[in-house]
């Protein structure tokens, strides 16, 4: 892969893809031991002590495998049922 210095930097903002125009930082106190933490759409890991919100918490809906321009379907599997 190269790297074009002169290209203009590509813009989340004015992408289509929803995905990715729609993440907002978000910053709240840990539940657990008051550290200023800061997420993605309300949801939050804190680096100190290790407390995790529930992905529910989130302001939008997690995106699912489809939206990952990565994914692959998993093919079917091989082993032999007994």
């Amino acid at each position: 892969m190269t790297w074009d210095r002169d290209a203009p930097a590509a813009d989340p903002a004015s992408s289509d893809d929803e995905v990715l125009t729609a993440l907002e930082i978000t910053t709240t106190e840990c539940r657990q031991c008051g550290t200023l933490i800061s997420g993605l759409n309300g949801r939050y890991a804190c680096p100190l002590c290790g407390w995790v919100n529930h992905h529910s918490e989130g302001h939008a809906g997690l995106p699912t495998a489809q939206d990952d321009l990565d994914h692959t379907p998993r093919k079917p599997s091989r082993r032999s049922r007994r």
